[in-house]
């Protein structure tokens, strides 16, 4: 009998290496549940993502995408409310009712001039056009098949709470999320979870860029270029002289600030002094604090630049974000959830796709990585990006998620991750998400110790701050709608 157990420990500790499709009975009822559901309804969320993918609608004007998300949550029992936030595009699907409350984002908004073929080589699909060069076709539809999961948990009365999908528009550009934020639509959740579209497969413990966006204006007098130019004050003086200034500015800050900007206007033609230019510039650095400081600074060059142009100038905000507040307890429970699923695997096909792309990048050929990470050491000033995701998580404690839906060392924001968004490798990283994010997140409808855990932890890193998103006043700036 002994020795019969001792082959019995041994023969479930080998089972338990595998991957879960083979170890599935360790899994709980209730997460063996969430695995079918995804799987049942896997064929339309990667349908909704390829229509998604298709329209690639940018920010603001996604009306075709949200609604397409809108509406399947609608017809499988969630409760929609459109519109929300003053954004035609944003809305929200809720299920459920009482505690805990657990939200989940989901994105569709497409980059500018990314248009590309589900192919390993540059392709535009139309030349000119947009395309999901950030991968948020896959993001919406795989966070709503999440959401549906735990809903349908719901209804076999085996969780009880609340679900609410946010259908969050314009991340790319207007940053919709700061407007739920200012409506105080994520007040009342106990904690919200995201995932993204990435190279790797792991429990994101690293923080974001906080991040500023303004425009400066500045606005002079026309002449004749050659008749008499003297009679004229030139606008594109003033923007050459403060992108000068602005360049100086950069041997001068700290290694983690990052500029950035755009010449969005200078004059009409060249035998005309300008007398309008304008100029679109964002400053990031890992902490609010140093970022503020740097945009401080930028403003006052814009002053001078329009004093020796002898012009005057306009700063108008944009928008700006915080940095994310990062949640180790959530990702640690995340990141079981995604053991018990194990690494992506992927065909011969896929590998190949992978391997052509990467020839054409220039890349080292080593195809695609969806190995599970073990957790990372936070670090204090990690560099990369910025997200709206970061101002959520200044109002409720953010789990975050990034899964593999691209080959190694592809560039972001790049026609390689609209081609892969658009085929297999992409729909993979999709269904992925949405069976770890469910899982986690019936880890918190059961687990009142873990939603403290996780809240007692957003509590002692937000510390005494006191949130308010980094908006102008009025409306958002939606694509034809009067703005004052």
């Amino acid at each position: 009998m002994y020795r019969v157990s001792i082959l019995a420990i041994l023969v479930m500790a080998m089972v338990c290496q595998l991957p879960s499709q083979l170890c599935s009975q360790v899994l709980s009822p209730e997460k063996k549940e969430i695995l079918k559901s995804v799987e049942a309804h896997k064929t339309k969320l990667i349908q909704l993502s390829d229509e998604i993918w298709a329209l690639a609608e940018t920010a603001f004007e996604e009306s075709k995408s949200s609604e397409l998300l809108a509406s399947y949550a609608e017809a499988q029992g969630f409760r929609i409310e459109r519109g929300v936030g003053e954004m035609p595009t944003a809305f929200i699907a809720s299920y459920g009712s009482g505690s805990p409350v657990i939200g989940i984002l989901g994105e569709f908004d497409a980059l500018p001039g990314l248009s590309q073929q589900p192919e390993p080589e540059r392709n535009p699909l139309e030349e000119g056009k947009a395309g999901h060069g950030c991968g948020h076709n896959l993001f919406g539809a795989g966070s709503l098949g999440a959401a549906i999961a735990v809903k349908e948990l719901m209804d076999q009365g085996k969780i009880k709470g609340t679900v609410k999908f946010f259908g969050t528009p314009a991340e790319e550009k207007f940053f919709g999320k700061l407007y739920f934020a200012r409506a105080g639509l994520f007040d009342d959740l106990d904690v919200c979870l995201d995932w993204h579209p990435s190279a790797t497969t792991k429990a994101e413990v690293q923080s974001s860029l906080a991040l500023v966006d303004f425009t400066v204006e500045f606005k002079g007098q026309a002449a004749h270029a050659s008749l008499d130019p003297w009679n004229g004050r030139s606008a594109t003086d003033a923007m050459e002289l403060y992108a000068h200034g602005i360049n100086a500015l950069r041997e001068h800050v700290k290694p983690t600030v990052r500029i950035h900007y755009h010449m969005q206007q200078a004059g009409s033609v060249v035998n005309v002094v300008g007398d309008y230019a304008r100029i679109w510039v964002r400053v990031r650095d890992t902490k609010r604090d140093g970022m503020l400081a740097v945009y401080n600074r930028i403003q006052e060059m814009a002053s001078g630049a329009a004093i020796m142009a002898n012009v005057d100038y306009e700063i108008k905000l944009v928008s700006g974000l915080h940095e994310v507040l990062v949640n180790r307890a959530g990702a640690k429970a995340l990141l079981d959830n995604m053991k018990a699923i194990g690494d992506i695997t992927y065909t011969t096909d896929e590998i190949a796709f992978a391997h052509k792309m990467q020839e054409v990048l220039n890349k080292p050929q080593v195809g695609l990585d969806a190995t599970v990470r073990p957790l990372e050491v936070t670090v204090e000033h990690p560099m990369g990006a910025s997200s709206d995701v970061g101002d959520v998580s200044w109002l409720v404690p953010e789990i975050r998620l990034g899964v593999t839906t691209a080959p190694v060392d592809t560039p972001w924001h790049s026609w390689a991750v609209v081609a892969c968004g658009g085929m297999s490798i992409g729909h993979k990283g999709l269904i992925y998400a949405a069976k770890a994010l469910a899982m986690t997140m019936v880890d918190l409808y059961q687990d009142p110790a873990l939603v403290s855990a996780v809240k007692q932890e957003f509590k002692e890193r937000k510390g005494d701050a006191v949130y308010t998103p980094m908006l102008p006043d009025g409306p958002p700036p939606i694509p034809g709608a009067d703005q004052e």
